[in-house]
């Protein structure tokens, strides 16, 4: 075996469930915005660098959300389908809004970027955003805007969430960002066409870096549930004794509901890239010893986790000084186990971001150097740097273009460093260590507070437990046709993701809360009626307000 560091860039993508249950509508424009920016700019920079290699993980509800905009797109060139993104609506609609409330909506919708990285760097669209912040101060200055605003506004807020990648070499986007102000419908139209075109080729781009072998592709349980704390809501307590829990003390027939979400992941998985993935990347890298066995049972060879997770289960087995840069396996069976690196990965998702991409880039190299010497004596080292694949690069400047390039290059092209993924990784030969026992945790922390054990979170978990008893009641007395069924299963699905908690909370702000828990409620309020059930009144009641300032949004958060 090679005595190179084995380093591992593993970039996880995800976006839970936007569209609104009932009419489709997406409520939230994520999915397609990071698509045309930074999935294709993640997919660009690993074929413009044929030695470079990642580990790429899909959750298999963005996949589905990245097809339905694609068909959404395709439909309306044709004239046969509708949009049923706002934003892209009233992109396409040769007439604007005239409602005061109407402008509001869409010119609130338009300044959601960051200020230093998307908003400033571009003069033209700051002046649009100065304009639109005016006239959002007294709702009556709205009437003095006139449509061309509007459309300069739509159409600049998605050339600034462009793909840097594609503002470099698509000659439609460079034409309409050198023209600035007064675009026509034919600009738009032809900046519909390139979003349109974006989004058809996300998934296949990856699909063939798969094929080429640059990138490994890897999965998470269908709708990004939080698979521990379903088979057993008291493994939080493993990582956080003191933690009040939910009055739902069991989640009704967790089992079998994680087995449907890993069965149903693989499935879309396998339907978008045309193979098995043999990785996973449990929801919030979410393990326990029972989730282990479960992951088991579907054939998957590694997973990924917080290298908190390892920290608490090398002290539990009496292993306080072992080494954390290599892989493990629980009682030497099951799949192995790969740990984050805190350090490095936060370092990427929060740190670089206010640095020269060159010293940011030198500096991460010496981290690893140093892990090197100070590991000579070990066998089978891999340094396993996982973070958000989407989120980060709005805080860097170019979208994390230079960052990138340059990381990609320079790891690549090291002497002392073999830039690998984790399948290849075991391929040559690295030997997972025995981990005796292990404590239930997520890459957050190692503890599953992100997720549960405050008053808002319990609150959210206490809701799904009573849709799921509902769930289970119907599904017990009512026969339902095939298609049916498999829709409310889905439906289900959605409502046991791990995004709705995440957000719930005092520390995040009270406009991102306001979202996900009215999206929750709005998904929870769809089940019951699905189920042809009374709607509990308890889900017209605002489960979480926020009120603080997280980090970055709070769409990321540290590991340690």
């Amino acid at each position: 075996m090679s005595d190179k560091l084995k380093v591992v860039l593993c970039w996880h993508m995800h976006q839970p469930q936007y569209s609104e249950p009932m009419g489709g509508i997406y409520q939230l424009p994520w999915t397609y915005l990071h698509a045309i920016k930074d999935y294709v700019d993640m997919a660009w920079h690993l074929e413009n660098i044929p030695e470079a290699r990642a580990v790429v993980n899909f959750a298999p509800t963005l996949l589905e959300q990245i097809d339905d905009y694609d068909q959404q797109l395709k439909g309306r060139f044709k004239g046969t389908g509708q949009l049923k993104d706002p934003l892209l609506i009233a992109l396409d609609s040769p007439v604007q809004p005239v409602q005061a409330d109407e402008r509001r909506k869409l010119i609130s919708a338009c300044l959601r970027a960051n200020e230093d990285k998307l908003i400033k760097p571009f003069p033209h669209f700051a002046k649009l955003v100065d304009i639109a912040r005016w006239s959002l101060e007294k709702p009556e200055r709205l009437r003095y805007l006139n449509d061309q605003f509007m459309v300069d506004l739509l159409v600049w807020y998605h050339l600034v969430w462009m793909a840097e990648s594609v503002r470099r070499h698509d000659l439609r986007i460079q034409a309409l960002m050198k023209k600035a102000e007064f675009f026509t419908f034919h600009d738009r139209r032809q900046l519909m066409i390139v979003i349109g075109e974006l989004l058809s080729d996300v998934i296949p781009r990856y699909r063939r870096l798969a094929e080429s072998g640059r990138v490994e592709l890897s999965v998470t349980p269908y709708a990004h549930p939080i698979v521990p704390l379903m088979l057993d809501i008291g493994s939080a307590k493993e990582a956080m004794p003191d933690a009040p829990l939910p009055e739902c003390r069991a989640y009704p027939d967790g089992l079998n509901r994680v087995h449907w979400h890993m069965q149903e992941g693989i499935r879309v998985f396998e339907q978008y890239f045309g193979f098995r993935p043999t990785g996973c990347w449990p929801s919030e890298g979410g393990v326990s010893t029972e989730a282990l066995s479960v992951i088991a049972e579907h054939g998957f060879q590694w997973v990924a986790t917080g290298e908190n997770v390892l920290r608490n289960s090398l002290h539990l087995s009496g292993m306080a000084d072992a080494a954390i840069h290599k892989p493990y396996q629980l009682s030497a069976q099951g799949p192995v186990c790969f740990f984050r690196d805190d350090g490095l990965s936060d370092l990427i998702g929060f740190t670089y971001t206010k640095w020269r991409a060159e010293d940011a880039v030198n500096d991460f190299i010496h981290h690893l150097i140093n892990i090197k010497q100070n590991t000579e004596s070990e066998d089978d080292r891999v340094v396993s740097v996982i973070l958000d694949g989407e989120n980060a690069w709005e805080y860097y400047s170019y979208n994390g273009f230079y960052f990138l390039q340059s990381l990609y290059k320079r790891l690549a092209s090291h002497d002392d460093i073999e830039l690998t993924t984790f399948t290849q990784a075991l391929h040559d030969g690295v030997v997972a260590a025995d981990l005796p026992k292990m404590v239930a945790g997520s890459w957050v922390y190692g503890s599953f507070s992100t997720w549960i054990g405050d008053v808002d979170k319990n609150r959210g978990w206490d809701l799904l437990c009573a849709a799921k008893k509902e769930y289970d009641h119907v599904i017990n007395t009512t026969e339902f046709d095939e298609e049916t069924r498999l829709a409310i299963d889905r439906q289900l699905a959605i409502c046991e993701g791990s995004d709705w908690f995440w957000w719930f909370g005092d520390y995040n702000s009270a406009e991102s809360v306001s979202d996900f828990e009215r999206l929750y409620r709005l998904h929870l309020s769809n089940l019951y009626q699905m189920l042809g059930s009374e709607v509990p009144q308890m889900l017209s009641e605002v489960i979480s307000h926020g009120g603080g300032a997280a980090e970055q949004g709070g769409t990321m958060r540290r590991g340690g």
